[in-house]
């Protein structure tokens, strides 16, 4: 945001993401920075009444610093932010005009259920805003949130030196337990109590309940939406069928339907598969999805095992070994700011036999496989398959272990590969130690 402040080709800034992943706290921080900020809830009527009384984005202005006593002069050292703005599609159709006809005044929007709100505008401002999309807190975030400035220069350190492994471990099934939600975290920092957690947990959950009409099409939709909420995160550790999904009697049309209204609300994604072992890597709509939800915190939460959690040393055994594949891959989605991408899972699915990769990742010119779990190397047989079949020797296994770099060679075709193995904690990091692993590493000549 910061960069954007700076930028004199600015456009107005339009933040994305579900109810209560912080878009508001994050402006109202950011606003701090302006000599003046002007903060208008269009959940509020009097300060909708401004686009329903004034169809052109220069009065607007005009009649806003008037009523807040700002001099026309200081548009420049001025922040707008238009809160829940996807109370009026009027409003979002302005934006372009907020960057043509303003450009010196610092405008930013944020809002949910936009994707919803945006088949409604008339004339959305294509190429005259840009965007940025926020989620939960990830791991080096919460970091910050506690402050701990040691734990975060070491876990800035690539390769991470062995002595801060456990320090880093333990905070991270802390993390692991609790989840970013902002609200959750705060609560949490306060206090360090999961016994303070649960009222805002179902705080949470409601107000997602709450907006299930607005996600709704009909009322049919609804009652489907409803009961995907309900018993989604019994299926965590699954791929799913639509049909009578969740043991109900809805057909497949109506389940993908609630699926993808929930999917552009951000609640509930769908994280489809590839089957593609080199670039390009494309999911495959055709294949069952899995089931991504916001927050894991939130999961945990709902399916009431956070307690057991408490008692693991390996959290890969969390959940039917779900949890942690569930919170990387949340990690790695956080990481789209500018853009919004859903990472992808790879198999090979034959009449007799399927394999499953828990997650690839595309490095440079090169599908990297990423399996997480606790298992020996010989037990990796999905991963196996994938790199007999791939045009290169690369690998990744993410466990509770010591990170390291093994050579070993399938079972099957005997192919030689080098595996890295990952401490689960470093998700986030993820990017960076493929860059150190397949620049620095090679496979050793065979005497």
């Amino acid at each position: 945001m910061h960069q954007w402040k700076n930028d004199k080709e600015r456009k107005p800034l339009l933040l994305r993401g579900a109810r209560q992943v912080g878009k508001t706290t994050l402006v109202t921080e950011f606003a701090k920075e302006f000599k003046h900020s002007i903060q208008l809830n269009l959940e509020r009527k009097s300060d909708l009444e401004y686009f329903q009384q004034f169809d052109d984005a220069k009065t607007i202005v005009e009649a806003l610093f008037l009523s807040k006593n700002i001099a026309a002069k200081e548009k420049g050292n001025t922040l707008l932010f238009i809160d829940e703005i996807q109370e009026s599609p009027e409003a979002i159709a302005l934006l372009r005009y907020f960057y043509e006809d303003i450009p010196e005044l610092h405008v930013i929007a944020a809002g949910s259920l936009l994707e919803h709100v945006m088949k409604k505008v008339k004339s959305f401002p294509v190429g005259r805003v840009q965007y940025l999309y926020v989620h939960p807190l990830n791991f080096e975030e919460y970091l910050m949130a506690k402050n701990h400035a040691a734990a975060l220069e070491q876990f800035n350190k690539i390769p991470l030196q062995a002595f801060a492994q456990q320090t880093l471990k333990d905070l991270f099934h802390e993390y692991a337990i609790v989840g970013g939600m902002p609200e959750v975290v705060h609560t949490y920092l306060k206090s360090s109590a999961l016994s303070d957690l649960p009222k805002v947990y179902e705080s949470i959950w409601a107000t997602y309940k709450d907006d299930v009409e607005k996600y709704a099409s009909n009322k049919t939709d609804a009652r489907v939406i409803k009961h995907i909420m309900n018993s989604a995160h019994l299926n965590l550790d699954q791929r799913i069928k639509f049909q009578n999904f969740g043991n109900s009697n809805y057909k497949s049309r109506e389940v993908g339907e609630a699926m993808r209204n929930l999917h552009d609300a951000r609640i509930i994604q769908l994280i489809y598969p590839t089957t593609a072992v080199e670039v390009p890597s494309q999911p495959d709509i055709k294949k069952s999805p899995r089931l991504q939800f916001l927050d894991t915190g939130l999961v945990n939460y709902e399916l009431r095992i956070q307690g057991e959690m408490l008692a693991l040393d390996d959290l890969s055994a969390a959940y039917k070994g779900a949890i942690i594949p569930h919170l990387i891959t949340q990690e790695l989605i956080s990481l789209n700011t500018i853009n919004y991408q859903l990472p992808n899972f790879w198999v090979r699915e034959k009449a007799q036999a399927s394999a499953e990769v828990d997650l690839v990742v595309q490095h440079v010119d090169k599908i990297i496989p990423i399996e997480i779990k606790s298992g020996k190397e010989g037990k990796l047989k999905s991963l196996h398959q994938f790199v007999e079949r791939t045009n290169h020797p690369f690998a990744v296994r993410m466990y509770a272990g010591e990170f390291c770099v093994e050579q070993h060679q399938t079972p099957q075709g005997k192919k030689p590969y080098l595996l890295m193995n990952l401490p689960y904690y470093l998700g986030i990091k993820l990017h960076e130690y493929l860059e150190l692993f397949v620049e620095n590493y090679q496979l050793e000549k065979s005497s």
